[in-house]
Parts: C-alpha cells; structure tokens; sequence
C-alpha cells in the first residue's frame, strides 16, 4: 500500500483526543490497512486491541534498552568511568518523546504498518515529540561536528584496538541519527497533524497558535476536529451554549482547515461499535503541505520567504548563526540551514507580511557579503533580478 503514513492526533486536554486516535485506527483497519495504534496509555475502549496492533510506550523500559545497548562502548572508551546498570538509571524530562519516537522509527523498519496513529497526547507534548528530531540533529551537529568525526576517525584508523572517548560517543551519535533518519516526522507529505479542539471560544485561537508553531517545524494542521459538541436543548441555558458552540464552529471553520464536527456522546464508548457509532475519524483528506523555504532574487540580493500561517508581529524570532537561520514563533525555535549561496550573504532584515491571517510569511532579506564574494562575481549577481527560486 505505498510508504508508511503517519497521522498524528492531538489537542488541548479534555477534547477526546484519544477517543478520535482510537475511532481514527478501528476506521482505517475496517479500510483494509494494516494500523498501529501508538501512544503512551491503552485505549480505554475495550475491543480496539482486537482490530489493531496496539503499541503502548513505557518510558522507562525503552530509556533502559537503550542504555543497555551503549553502556558497554561508553565503559570501554572510558574505563575510568563507572556506567551505572540500566535499571538504576534515572530519566530525563522528555523520554517520553524519545520512546514514541524510537518506536515510531522501529515501524517503519520493521516494515509492519501501512498506517501509524499516534496518540500524541496534550498540544505540548505533542509540538515536543515533532520539533524532537530536529533538536537532535542540531545538537549532533554541535557536539559531533564534521571536523571532530573526521579527526576521531583518522585517529581509530592510527591505532587501531584502541577505542577513544571521542570514539564512542561517535557511535552513539551514529546510532542516534540512524534512528531519526527512519522516522518521517518532519515530512508533511508523509505524517499529517490532527487538531482535536473543544466547542468554546479558545478553539480558533489554540488552531492558530498551533498552525503558526507547525511551520516553525515545517509541518501543518491537516485537519480540525470540533468534538464534544452538545445537543441543542430547550431553555435559556442550551440556548446560551448552543450559541457558543455555533460561534466557537465557525470561528474554526473560518481558518480554511478541514474541519469535522464529533457529538458529545450521552455516555463513553464502551466498545468498538459505539466507537464507530461516534464518527470520529479524522477526515481522509487533508490540507495541502506547506511550501518549504525558498529563496528568491531581488534587486538588491535575495530574500528567503518561510510561511508561518497566523503568526503575528511582536511573535516571531529570527537570529543567524553560522550557516543556519534561527526562527522562532509560538513558543517553538527551529534551525533552519542555508543552501551554498545564502551562506555567503548577510541578513538585513526580517519583516513578516499578511500577519495574523493563513497567508503570514516571513521575508528574510539577505545581502551579498563583498568578503565572501570575488569581486567579478558579486559584480554579475547584483545586476538585474532575475525570477529564480531556491529552496533552503
């Protein structure tokens, strides 16, 4: 059935977010795919596990396995180093995400799902697990630059049997990108963001902010569900409510997301046909992708645009540091890098256009560096603009 997909489920607490993660697994098995259902807490209706392979992430045993199976390198590159055993090791905030994430990456290589929901949990959580691979690579690169893996390399080959700190960490690192190369996160054509809100007048809002936080991470909302929504009634009070939830619905619908509406049920689902009696799948289409970064000719240099739908002035953050641009919106900070031609021009400014709406971009305005130029060159590229495109 093609490459794996992924559809992660998510939202404020108390929407239903793993009521819609299960309905959106059982919908998709009944379809003929074969589905993980992953996250870090059993689904609480019974029968799912029937239909689905059920994955639930414990932190703690993943955190152990993993350090079983490096503890042995880090002791022998640095006998002085007393490693303790897995079982006394204490986790770090954020395992959480590193285990979804491992086990995320182990079903694509097993090669044993056409479809993983993950059941992401709360907004946070869920913004963490996707900016994680991310995070991971730009401290790998930190830490674990090209120079030092080519130096530690030439110096394992010098003399051999003689394994290094830097030797072993290296491995470490290798395995660590070994992992994130397997998981799709940051392809949007591969791994779609549901948003599940509740009827109330935050919704709108909770979709823009996680919208704007998504592009950081070049990723998107592919679709808004409005659950627990409650019946109209007779009374001042169900009038009131239902007015709230009306204005709460088309508030969200106004943001040009596909949205689907999910009732309140009188009671929870207790098996798998009030699950599909709910329908409460996420829809199968979704919105399209968000262009990547791309780089465009101006008179007077270059000026990168990265769309960041909702984002607002006074939100945003843009630094450079070496080859990358650093931006940052909605609580979230990616680093982005630089193709071969940007790297070579300095930033003169940033300025966001159409903010607050789903067409909010932001123009970096690069300048050629005359330091980093020959002079016959920069000469020709500052001549008249031509319409090229470069994608970052």
């Amino acid at each position: 059935m093609g490459s794996l997909q992924v559809l992660l489920v998510t939202g404020p607490g108390g929407a239903g977010t793993s009521t819609v993660a299960a309905a959106t697994a059982l919908s998709r098995a009944r379809a003929g795919a074969r589905v993980v259902l992953l996250g870090a807490q059993s689904p609480v209706v019974p029968g799912v596990a029937d239909a689905v392979t059920v994955d639930v992430v414990a932190p703690l045993p993943a955190l152990e396995t993993l350090w079983a199976r490096h503890a042995e390198q880090l002791t022998a590159a640095v006998p002085v180093l007393t490693v303790p055993p897995a079982t006394s090791v204490v986790p770090v905030p954020g395992v959480t995400a590193f285990a979804l994430l491992t086990a995320l990456a182990g079903h694509v290589r097993a090669g044993d799902a056409d479809v993983v929901v993950v059941d992401a949990g709360p907004l946070a959580d869920a913004t963490a697990l996707l900016a994680l691979p991310g995070a991971l690579r730009w401290w790998l690169g930190q830490l674990a630059p090209t120079r030092l893996r080519v130096l530690t390399t030439l110096r394992a080959a010098a003399t051999p049997g003689r394994p290094g700190a830097a030797t072993g960490l290296l491995d470490a690192a290798a395995a660590v990108e070994d992992l994130l190369d397997a998981v799709p996160l940051a392809d949007p054509a591969r791994t779609a963001v549901h948003l599940v809100l509740r009827p109330e007048p935050a919704a709108a809002g909770q979709l823009e902010e996680t919208a704007a936080a998504l592009a950081v991470l070049g990723q998107r909302v592919a679709s808004a569900t409005v659950a627990r929504v409650l019946p109209v009634g007779a009374g001042e009070w169900w009038a009131a409510r239902a007015a709230v939830q009306s204005d709460a619905v088309a508030a969200v619908r106004a943001l040009s997301v596909p949205v689907a509406e999910v009732a309140e049920a009188a009671v929870p689902p207790g098996s798998t046909a009030d699950l599909l009696a709910l329908d409460a799948a996420v829809p199968e289409t979704a919105s399209a992708a968000p262009a990547p970064p791309a780089s465009r000719r101006t008179a007077e240099g270059w000026t990168l645009d990265v769309a960041l739908p909702h984002a607002r002035r006074g939100e945003v953050g843009l630094t450079r540091w070496g080859d990358d641009l650093v931006v940052t919106a909605s609580g979230v900070r990616r680093s982005l890098p630089l193709d071969a031609l940007l790297r070579r021009c300095t930033v003169v400014s940033g300025h966001l256009t159409a903010p607050g709406t789903g067409q909010a971009t932001l123009e970096v305005r690069f300048a050629p560096d005359p330091a980093q130029w020959p002079p016959g060159l920069l000469s020709a590229t500052t001549g008249p603009a031509r319409s090229e495109r470069r994608t970052a």
